[in-house]
């Protein structure tokens, strides 16, 4: 064959764009603080010390609910005394076999900073508190929001931010399955959309749907289960992660979030996917995250960035202790962080995530987690791709 002077010069070009592609993957492996591959994107160290302890021998039980209203604050809801320790309430037995601990009530408000500023919750007047309080949502209205997963707990919670009782739809005890136009089935998460003002129910941990509401009336308007098909409660029986995609969600059916451009993201936990639709319930597109989880599966939570395109999302993966960090528009996992542990920056049963208008995260853990945690973000720059594990402050 013969060689001629265009073919050398396109041959050296290609060796010369293959050096400098060798050079930046060596330069992003080297920010990166590994030999492995590395990837640009968001970075985020734990902050430690946040937030600051609670007052009166308070502890936090199984935590399983965190947002952040349009102030900064950040909401987190609880279990309280039910998943603590004989130990751990000592000062609330009867009698007080000690002078710690005790639970901190169900719904707590901190600053950026850390400082609690509200707290409350439990039974009261003209509504029924849930058996198993789960989820917690603040809408553009200032309206707190609050679900259940009890084995009675068919209906939601509307507040205000100081507690005053606003609307319950559906009744404890009222679940007739996930066609039920009046009650819900054990409901994981809520999510309030300003431009129409209808809320949109994870439903849940009974039911197999996702439901909207008239925000204000608590009118259902619509639902509909996987893929857009319409709820069937059959017992699909153990997750297999090589048979065909189940047509139906598996319980819980853990989130249904809303992002900017109409696009709802509807976490199938025990599935391991992530299923996308239109707000109308028409199917759009799916993606699997550690397919070969079992148990309580890995897609448990999603939140957004905060950039104008929310270009990525960052999924809690409870049964594999981290955070994904996912490319919104492919739903390409990118990296993630976290590892098991009950270490700052560490994880027992992430369970719910959250984002800040300064980027910055926030996670709640359940089991014997029991905590919210920090992390702050750092901007976007070179970090590794397979996993960061803890992803300490820098010194």
């Amino acid at each position: 064959m013969k060689i001629t002077g265009r073919s050398l010069l396109l041959g050296a070009a290609f060796a010369a764009t293959l050096a400098v592609l060798a050079a930046c993957q060596a330069m992003l492996q080297a920010a990166a603080g590994t030999k492995g591959p590395a990837v640009i994107a968001p970075m985020f160290e734990v902050d430690p010390l946040w937030p600051k302890p609670l007052p009166n021998h308070w502890l936090l039980g199984m935590t399983i609910g965190v947002w952040v209203d349009d102030q900064d604050h950040v909401w987190i809801i609880h279990r309280g005394a039910p998943t603590l320790s004989n130990m751990e309430k000592g000062a609330e037995l009867n009698p007080p076999t000690g002078e710690c601990c005790r639970a901190a009530p169900p719904v707590l408000e901190f600053d950026r900073d850390g400082n609690l500023l509200r707290h409350w919750g439990g039974p009261g007047a003209g509504y029924e508190w849930p058996e198993s309080n789960h989820g917690i949502y603040v809408d553009y209205k200032g309206n707190v929001w609050i679900g259940g997963n009890g084995a009675k707990d068919a209906h939601i919670l509307k507040f205000t931010k100081d507690g005053k009782f606003l609307m319950q739809v559906g009744r404890l005890g009222g679940n007739k399955g996930s066609n039920d136009p009046e009650n819900f089935g054990r409901v994981a998460k809520i999510w309030v959309d300003a431009k129409t003002n209808e809320a949109y129910i994870a439903d849940g941990y009974g039911n197999k749907r996702v439901a909207v509401l008239d925000a204000d009336t608590g009118k259902m308007k619509r639902y509909w289960g996987a893929y857009g098909n319409r709820p069937d409660d059959t017992d699909l029986g153990k997750y297999n992660p090589d048979a065909p995609p189940a047509q139906q969600f598996r319980n819980p059916v853990h989130c249904a979030d809303l992002a900017k451009d109409d696009l709802l993201y509807v976490c199938d936990r025990m599935n391991d996917r992530l299923q996308v639709f239109r707000p109308d319930g028409k199917f759009v597109k799916e993606a699997f995250f550690a397919k070969r989880s079992l148990g309580e599966g890995s897609v448990w939570d999603v939140a957004f960035s905060r950039d104008r395109e929310q270009k990525y999302i960052f999924l809690a993966d409870g049964r594999n202790q981290k955070v994904r960090v996912v490319l919104r528009e492919t739903l390409e996992e990118v990296t993630n962080f976290g590892d098991g542990g009950r270490q700052p920056g560490q994880f027992y049963g992430v369970h719910s995530v959250a984002t800040d208008s300064y980027g910055n995260l926030y996670t709640t853990e359940t089991y014997e987690g029991k905590r919210v945690q920090k992390f702050v973000y750092r901007g976007e720059g070179a970090v590794a791709k397979d996993g960061q594990g803890v992803v300490w402050p820098m010194l």
